[in-house]
């Protein structure tokens, strides 16, 4: 997707392109070189890198770039609904909308700031949205890229309607992965799950990590605030923290739903996965005037398959 135009901003290492839409792209950059790139497309991060230049996130090869449709890839954001379990398209309308850049924000605690390149994108819903959705918000997301390559997402829904309102909400997050059956998440063990590929059906995880064997896809209820996605050919481990976001979604597509999916390759299941912090099983309520925060941050550190305690993959960050 070739620039058309670039600004950049040094002090402050944001750049803005434009996508071959004519969609402002955001690149954010640190000084020891890890970027991350967000589309105005959806509020949409589409690329985040290490200081290597190594691609974190996985994007298909057959893609679609170009609105309505949101990229398949990178992390989308997925509200009011995620899913197929309300009356609106899978995973709402926010993800398929036009965003704007937000010039002066409402104040953040200073550490969301502090040493960070960041962008801060508004949306809110037109006269469309709120004929299949009527009900009034403005929804503020901060992506940040922190000195050590850390990429943040602040999420913040107020309700400005004059009635209440509920949601679900998902970081639809695509990792990029070596070998799908040499990666394994820890964290979610012990836990209650609903299996989509099993009609919702609830079960509890056995196993001490999840692994991929076959199709998965299931939402892990009332999780941790820390999640590992271990990658063993890579010897790295993607490390999930999340406020807000009380429970996760497993997917990975496999063989033969890969096949069925227009802007996805057949045989790209094995090199990605999806982790998603998400609200879904008890969705979020909020009166006039209330504002909801979700936060995600993933960060990258060294591993070894010998699998150790989620908290020492944490030690020294």
């Amino acid at each position: 997707m070739g620039p058309s135009a670039a600004v950049w901003d040094q002090r402050a290492s944001i750049g803005v392109t434009k996508d071959w839409n004519g969609i402002d792209q955001i690149t954010l950059r640190n000084p020891r070189g890890a970027s991350a790139r967000v589309s105005l497309h959806g509020g949409q991060v589409i690329s985040w890198r290490n200081d290597q230049g190594e691609e974190l996130l996985f994007t298909s090869s057959k893609a679609i770039f170009k609105p309505p449709k949101a990229m398949r890839g990178g992390i989308q954001i997925c509200f009011p609904q995620f899913g197929n379990c309300g009356s609106l398209e899978q995973h709402g309308f926010a993800r398929n909308k036009i965003w704007t850049i937000e010039d002066n924000p409402p104040p953040l605690h200073p550490n969301d700031a502090k040493g960070k390149a960041y962008i801060d994108l508004l949306f809110k819903p037109s006269e469309e949205d709120l004929k299949c959705w009527p009900h009034s918000f403005e929804f503020r997301l901060r992506v940040s890229l922190a000195t050590d390559g850390n990429l943040a997402m602040i999420s913040r829904i107020r309700n400005i309607n004059g009635k209440p309102l509920n949601f679900s909400f998902a970081y639809h997050t695509y990792f990029s992965a070596s070998d799908i059956s040499e990666v394994r998440i820890e964290g979610l063990e012990t836990l209650d799950y609903l299996d989509n590929l099993c009609q919702r059906e609830r079960f509890t995880e056995q196993g001490d990590a999840v692994t991929f064997e076959s199709e998965v896809d299931r939402v892990y209820l009332s999780s941790p605030s820390v999640i590992a996605v271990l990658d063993h050919e890579k010897k790295r481990t993607f490390v999930m923290r999340k406020e807000g976001l009380p429970d996760v979604v497993v997917w990975n597509p496999w063989e033969k739903k890969s096949k069925l999916m227009v802007d996805f390759g057949d045989e790209e299941y094995k090199q990605m996965l999806c982790v998603d912090g998400v609200v879904i099983e008890r969705p979020i309520p909020l009166r006039p005037g209330e504002e909801w925060t979700g936060r995600l941050e993933l960060s990258v550190v060294p591993s070894s398959y010998c699998s150790e305690p989620i908290d020492s993959h944490l030690r020294g960050l």
